[in-house]
């Protein structure tokens, strides 16, 4: 059920107000196990069969958590985190792993044969659960009931791409009569345009750059030579497509959890006008930055422990960013290549030396576009080919489509952010007709072309 589709945007999410409201107004202790209920229904329209995973990870882990709030085992702690990270391993990497052992081949555990061994979100929840975990065992986070925990992990909204949510982010809200607010009809107004704006962002300027990028990186995956302008025109539609991509989902995300009164957090904040990588990472998917730091480049050792280990900490952290993303060594050298490059930028800062703002800028945007081929490519040999024609080692080729690029572009490095201009345009009727209009013309849209899932949905 995509979040642009005809059946979530017109069946589901219509009912689900409906019901949420009802259960607000005249049965407030119903509404959280209700949208728990709604969130495990979400989850099971994309395949039945992983609905008991997500089920059986939330009751273990709500269960280890109470133990140990009883008898403070700290390796009850230790075990539930391993078990996750287990879980995690066993259907997204096993096949990963199993490629450095001669002879031996795995895809996966496809329990049910079909074909698709990964359950939808299963890196986002399984974060989810250690974020919590390892708070809960600080003493930072509070003992929850398994309703409020279950959708703490499981809130349809953000179950499947994030953003990551910390659970001192969205518990205390789950408490809240988010229609009994003073400003319940302007955060339901805002939600409506958030939803728009994302749909918008991902129909109308994301999926019309799939046609610029899929093609040119199916002809490198079969080995045909890629021309300068394929390769530029190819990655850098797939350097706009993935943020509006998934810089849409999340703005839909935000907006969706807006109309059930709950606030989640930015995960963009304009990437592409960083003058810095260190910069990019605090504006791209800003809430997975934030576990990475706190949960792995910290404990690490992260900048406490002296300049070569911190370079280190960097380098792992971002490397396994990178096979977090997706379980192939394209990945693993994408993660790497920006922990390099985050190590240059800290000795670069560390010698003192000068950056103009348009040199950081350009730099870092160069970088991100050639890093994006990696990600991807699927296989080195395909980056190969893609390379060979941005760097002018084939022929020059012909017909460079723009149009869509060019507007991209122009949004993504000028105008404002989604957020920003929902949460800073004044209530009018002028614009609720027009969020009206665009809704409209965007379901046309939706109608007559070819429907996307959104590129996160693979992690």
């Amino acid at each position: 059920m995509l979040f642009n589709s005809f059946i979530f945007l017109l069946l589901f999410l219509p009912f689900s107000l409906l019901v949420h409201w009802l259960a607000e107004r005249f049965r407030p202790e119903w509404r959280l196990p209700l949208l728990l209920l709604l969130s495990f229904a979400f989850y099971s329209y994309w395949d039945w069969r992983f609905a008991p995973l997500l089920v059986a990870s939330i009751g273990l882990n709500w269960m280890l958590a109470r133990i140990f709030c009883q008898a403070r085992l700290g390796w009850l702690i230790t075990l539930a985190i391993c078990v996750n990270l287990l879980v995690l391993g066993v259907f997204k990497y096993a096949g990963f792993f199993a490629s450095f052992i001669p002879g031996l081949t795995m895809k996966g555990v496809d329990v049910f044969g079909s074909g698709d061994a990964l359950p939808l979100g299963i890196s986002f929840f399984t974060f989810h659960h250690v974020m919590y975990l390892v708070d809960l065992r600080a003493g930072r986070a509070p003992q929850v009931g398994l309703v409020k925990y279950g959708l703490y992990i499981a809130f349809f909204p953000q179950v499947l791409a994030g953003p990551l949510v910390r659970w001192s982010e969205i518990l205390h809200q789950f408490d809240e009569r988010p229609y009994g607010r003073s400003d319940a009809a302007e955060r339901f107004a805002r939600g409506l345009l958030l939803l728009c704006a994302g749909l918008a962002k991902k129909v109308l300027i994301g999926d019309p750059l799939a046609a610029y990028v899929n093609p040119v990186f199916q002809e490198a995956a079969t080995g045909a030579t890629i021309t300068l302008v394929q390769g530029w025109q190819a990655t850098l539609a797939f350097t706009f497509q993935i943020y509006f991509d998934f810089s849409g989902y999340t703005d839909m995300a935000l907006g969706i959890a807006l109309l059930f009164g709950v606030v989640l957090p930015q995960n963009f904040e304009a990437p592409y006008r960083s003058l810095s990588l260190q910069d990019f990472w605090r504006r791209w998917h800003m809430t997975l930055s934030r576990f990475l730091r706190d949960y792995l480049y910290i404990p690490l050792g992260g900048n406490r422990h002296g300049l070569p280990l911190q370079l280190c900490a960097l380098f792992i952290t971002m490397a396994l960013g990178g096979l977090w993303h997706g379980a192939g060594m394209t990945f693993v050298a994408w993660g790497a290549a920006h922990g390099l490059a985050l190590g240059v930028g800290l000795l670069w800062r560390r010698a003192g030396l000068p950056m103009p703002a348009a040199l950081g800028w350009a730099l870092t945007f160069l970088f991100v576009v050639f890093t994006w081929v990696l990600f991807r490519a699927g296989s080195f040999e395909a980056a190969l080919r893609i390379y060979e024609g941005m760097l002018g080692l084939t022929s020059i080729g012909a017909g460079l489509k723009w149009r869509a690029i060019a507007i991209a572009a122009a949004v993504a490095l000028i105008g404002p952010t989604a957020w920003a201009a929902v949460h800073k345009a004044p209530p009018s009727r002028v614009l609720a007709i027009l969020a009206a209009v665009a809704f409209t013309l965007i379901l046309f849209k939706i109608g007559d072309d070819a429907n996307y899932e959104f590129i996160y949905f693979q992690f």
